[in-house]
């Protein structure tokens, strides 16, 4: 892999809200020294940026996909592209 910089706009769906997802993909993001934001969306959804090496990006979208204990990820698919993301990474609120 290479650590050129990549930039993913991704939403995740299944059980996600109220399970403490947003805050597990922060810290999991803060780990890994990503830049970016994640927020609940209205229907049930989680909505993310991240930025930083492609690895370790790479690394964080396979993550996505385990979660906390008690979320179940059914899809995470990627959205349009979007500019990367600088400084730290945040929980942004429902929009």
């Amino acid at each position: 892999m290479t650590a050129d910089p990549l930039t993913v706009h991704v939403l995740i769906e299944g059980r996600v809200q109220g399970v403490g997802y947003r805050a597990w993909c922060a810290d999991e993001a803060v780990a890994r020294e990503l830049s970016g934001w994640v927020k609940n969306i209205p229907g049930g959804a989680v909505e993310a940026v991240f930025s930083g090496p492609s690895d370790t990006v790479v690394d964080m979208l396979d993550a996505l996909w385990h979660g906390p204990s008690l979320a179940r990820v059914n899809t995470v698919t990627n959205l349009d592209p979007v500019s990367p993301a600088t400084g730290a990474f945040e929980i942004r609120a429902t929009t």
